[in-house]
């Protein structure tokens, strides 16, 4: 596959809130109850979800967070470079790609309410990725601030946070 578009098409992915495009390709059918679920979430969710995730040099995944961790898997194109800022406000940078050698990791775990954003390394580029959420990705998990409420919070960040936001 050369293009862009046609791994979009070949995959059936479809546009994400926080940038890039993405296709669920598993969702567990077991289901852990929300009595058994930490008090962040107030109903039940599946086991495990799975997501491809496609992004290109010419688009971000912005800022969010969701309630649970989540595992990054590299499958093609340009590495990414993942940003994560922890609920104290520590900001960490990742590669995650395939050339060991340079210190780039294939996979890579988000902690669970870390705010994270994702840009491609590479120039007029794409990056194909996994993302594995255990329990299952709910949309009543994910959390998309916008620039001014990440800052408020991060102030010492405004610089990755402007860059990486939504206006």
């Amino acid at each position: 596959m050369n293009s862009v578009e046609e791994i979009i098409k070949k995959l059936d992915l479809k546009p994400h809130p926080e940038g890039g495009y993405f296709k669920e390709t598993y969702r567990s059918e077991e289901e852990i109850d929300g009595g058994s679920l930490s008090s962040n979430f107030n109903d039940k969710r599946a086991v495990s979800t799975c997501i491809y995730f496609l992004l290109t040099s010419s688009d971000f995944s912005a800022f969010h967070r969701i309630q649970q961790d989540e595992i990054w898997h590299f499958y093609s194109g340009s590495p990414v470079r993942l940003h994560t800022i922890s609920e104290t406000g520590v900001h960490s940078e990742f590669i995650i790609g395939n050339d060991l050698e340079k210190g780039e990791v294939p996979q890579l775990v988000v902690p669970k309410r870390d705010w994270f954003a994702a840009e491609v390394v590479n120039e007029n580029a794409y990056t194909l990725v996994g993302c594995t959420v255990a329990p299952g990705f709910d949309f009543n998990d994910f959390e998309l601030p916008n620039r001014e409420k990440l800052i408020s919070l991060f102030p010492e960040h405004v610089e990755i946070i402007t860059k990486l936001t939504a206006r």
